[in-house]
């Protein structure tokens, strides 16, 4: 067999029922040594790697759909489809299929999907049980025709013959044909009937019927048979709605004829399984698939030929961007590409990627500044500013970093998307919360890049704090104004918890500016003003606030927080909320548990001396008591390295007189001789102190260099243990003890100690104009 390539994109179904792109490549049908048969390969088309290699077994079953689709199921919950770029290419690989289980081309589908249990009760019936004859397509038998419909649709099998017998007669065009009889006749019976057959073939889940059943010549009246439910009084008015009501906007022309009846069809087929449909039950939940398979590949169809059609986006972006055009234009152009967006979405990542880039290289940022006045812009502009946050934050942050500075910075776009955020109207700020969500995809440090040349952390969190954290913290400090909490609704409490999140989050994540802010505008103790909230979970945010911030032990927050008294209001609300055992009684102790642990002495140090009185009656846990071993454990080591440095004089002099002791224990025994010098140098010193007190003050230091050089040479005579004694009164050493000297030495020995001029060295300095120490 040949091999024939076509282009083809794989998908698989994942768990969610949802259908992901494995690639594009060619596909060909081949014989597989490995595999031992004929097996299909899909190759891509941008390496040549292997995208599929499947067997084609004689016993799964294959489907074709919409002419260019083939599914299957290679195992249990694994099912992939092949989407063929060209009809010739599906239509030739199906006839491969075909060839090699044996079966006619002309089916949709090669086997039938049967399971055991089924297999079993056919064998039990008889062989004409097979065959599903179908009564003639008249009025009287309208009623025998929903039976069956209804009957098959517990059976696969019965599903699969019913399909292939009303695509082989045109069974569908022929009811449709009556459903208009019975509307002219007014005939509810009827009516009734056909609204249970229409219904029973959407749930046969057959691509083949779709194809019919969602034609131009047949969309309109397969809805207005769903109009007619009997469980209803009066019928719906569905295709009033799709004729009249719902208009199709072509903000600039679509001369695709092609495109406009798949956008067409897309929609009303959409409003026929979200609108009219009812919501299936657990039963019926994959009688359905099918149909949202046949719309997320016209999505997929519609957002392709959008994108290729360079003309059209370059058309639509000249009027966006034009100034002059009219505002209710330019809601228009702007909500065609939100939705233009939102069917992005169906695509795989690899094509979203290049749709968003497709944009983006076209200019949609900066389109979307312009005529930001209008609310309905603002919103729609809001929504694809999210779809350009989740597809590329760092272009998002370039973009905006690159606005133009004017003097009201409401105009930046990011200003636009957090008061977008702080001005949602719905009561439970859905929309908030999302957009919350982007503003901290925007401010994550982990998702900025950092290249040599180029900081976008720095940069951009500058810009930030400078230009939009005021606007973030305005309803905060609004409501915080007169140190209480003015609004206390639940609206109000929701969004200032949101906005706590988020600064929460900032503190984690933003060390400097953060703190800059927080230190600047006071706002820890703003927060903790929410302590008084009546909404415990407004009260706790603020708590999460404080405990981040604790929780980084860093001293220029413990300093702010012990200056501030900011635990006041923290042991406020304990003490209010009494021996409730709830949530916020925990996170409370949680907190002081973290500042015992982690032993902060700073504030463990002000929590005792300030508040331990208020909190010592609490015993049902050891977190305080703990508080206060821990800062009398901290006051006794300070205490103990006090005494170190401060011993008093009597200790001191007890300890030098017993080293002058000792130094006299050694000389015993000398020479008289060091006897008689010991007794002259005595003398010589008697006099000196005679002579002082009777010379003047001015005198002093003459009079000190002259019984110093008098010393020094009594001192040379002597032998050398008491020299090293007397030595350590002028020569390098340890500074004597004041105590030791007397007169005038023990003042000029005092002043030495509280200057401490050399200690390691000659205690008296020596006079320049006077005489030199004689060595």
């Amino acid at each position: 067999m040949s091999d024939t390539r076509r282009r083809v994109k794989v998908y698989t179904l994942n768990e969610d029922r949802q259908w992901d792109d494995r690639g594009t490549g060619h596909v060909s049908s081949t014989f597989v040594e490995r595999l031992k048969g004929i097996s299909l390969l899909v190759r891509a088309e941008s390496d040549g790697s292997l995208l599929l290699e499947s067997k084609i077994s004689p016993n799964t079953a294959y489907q074709k759909q919409q002419d260019t689709l083939i599914v299957w199921s290679e195992a249990e919950n694994y099912d992939l489809a092949l989407s063929f770029q060209e009809k010739a290419g599906c239509d030739e690989i199906w006839e491969k299929i075909c060839q090699v289980q044996g079966k006619d081309p002309a089916l949709e589908i090669t086997q039938d999907p049967i399971d055991e249990s089924e297999e079993e009760r056919l064998e039990e019936l008889p062989e004409t049980s097979h065959l599903v004859e179908l009564p003639h397509c008249e009025l009287s038998r309208l009623e025998e025709m929903a039976d069956l419909v209804t009957s098959v649709l517990s059976s696969p099998i019965r599903r699969e013959k019913l399909a292939l017998a009303l695509m082989s007669e045109g069974y569908i065009k022929k009811l449709l044909g009556l459903f208009q009889v019975c509307e002219d006749l007014d005939n509810r019976e009827g009516l009734h009937h056909l609204y249970e057959i229409v219904r029973g073939v959407l749930f046969l889940n057959k691509a083949a019927l779709f194809e019919v059943m969602f034609s131009d010549d047949c969309i309109m009246d397969v809805v207005g048979c769903l109009e007619y439910d009997p469980a209803l009084v009066q019928p719906k008015r569905h295709r009033e709605f799709l004729t009249k009501t719902a208009k199709f906007k072509e903000v600039i022309p679509i001369t695709d004829s092609e495109l406009r009846q798949k956008i067409h069809q897309t929609y009303r087929v959409q409003y026929i399984q979200d609108i009219i449909l009812p919501t299936p039950s657990v039963f019926e939940e994959n009688f359905l698939s099918t149909l949202t398979s046949f719309i997320f590949f016209n999505k997929v169809e519609i957002v392709s030929m959008l994108q290729e059609d360079e003309k059209f986006l370059t058309e639509v972006f000249a009027q966006l961007t034009d100034e002059a055009t009219e505002a209710s234009k330019r809601r228009e152009l702007v909500n065609f590409f939100k939705e233009f967006c939102a069917f992005s979405q169906t695509l795989q990542p690899q094509n979203r990627d290049a749709f968003f880039k497709t944009l983006a290289n076209l200019g949609i940022l900066p389109a979307l500044e312009i005529g930001m006045d209008d609310l309905q812009v603002r919103a729609a502009a809001t929504d694809i500013f999210s779809y350009l946050v989740e597809f590329s934050p760092s272009m998002v942050r370039e973009f905006v970093m690159q606005e133009p500075q004017q003097t009201d910075d409401d105009v930046l776009l990011i200003n636009v998307v957090i008061k977008q955020m702080i001005c949602d109207s719905d009561p439970e700020l859905g929309g908030a919360v999302q957009l919350m969500g982007l503003l901290r995809t925007l401010i994550d440090p982990e998702n900025m890049l950092a290249p040599i040349n180029k900081t976008e952390k720095t940069e951009f969190l500058s810009f930030f704090y400078k230009y939009c954290m005021h606007v973030l913290t305005a309803p905060l400090l609004a409501n915080t104004a007169h140190d209480k909490d003015s609004k206390d609704n639940f609206q109000t409490a929701q969004l200032l918890a949101l906005i706590l999140e988020l600064l929460t989050f900032c503190v984690e994540h933003h060390t400097y500016h953060i703190k800059t802010y927080i230190m600047n505008k006071d706002l820890l103790r703003r927060v903790l003003l929410l302590m008084n909230s009546k909404h415990t979970f407004l009260a706790l945010c603020a708590l999460r606030f404080m405990r981040r911030i604790i929780g980084l032990k860093d001293e220029y927050y413990n300093r702010y927080i012990i200056k501030g008294n900011l635990f006041e209001p923290v042991i406020n609300a304990l003490l209010d909320n009494g021996t409730r055992y709830n949530l916020l009684n925990s996170a409370v102790i949680e907190l002081f548990e973290f500042i015992k642990v982690e032993d902060v002495k700073s504030l463990i140090a002000h929590i005792v001396d300030n508040f331990y009185k208020a909190l010592e009656s609490i015993e049902y846990v050891q977190t305080f008591k703990g508080l206060k071993g821990r800062y009398e454990q901290e006051k006794d080591r300070q205490s103990q390295r006090l005494n170190r440095y401060r011993r008093d004089a009597r200790s001191m002099d007890e300890d030098e007189e017993m080293w002058f002791n000792d130094d006299e224990d050694d000389e015993e025994g000398e020479s008289v001789e060091k006897n008689r010098t010991e007794d002259d140098f005595s003398d010589s010193y008697g006099k000196y102190m005679e002579a002082k007190k009777g010379r003047s003050l001015q005198g002093g230091l003459k009079t000190n260099m002259w019984f110093l050089s008098c010393s020094f040479s009594l001192l040379v005579n002597m032998d050398p243990p008491f020299l090293r004694s007397s030595s350590r009164l002028i020569c390098p050493g340890p500074v004597p003890s004041v105590s030791h000297c007397s007169g005038p030495v023990k003042e000029t020995v005092a002043d030495a100690h509280s200057s401490q001029l050399l200690p390691n060295s000659v205690l008296f300095p020596v006079e320049t104009s006077g005489d030199p120490l004689l060595p």
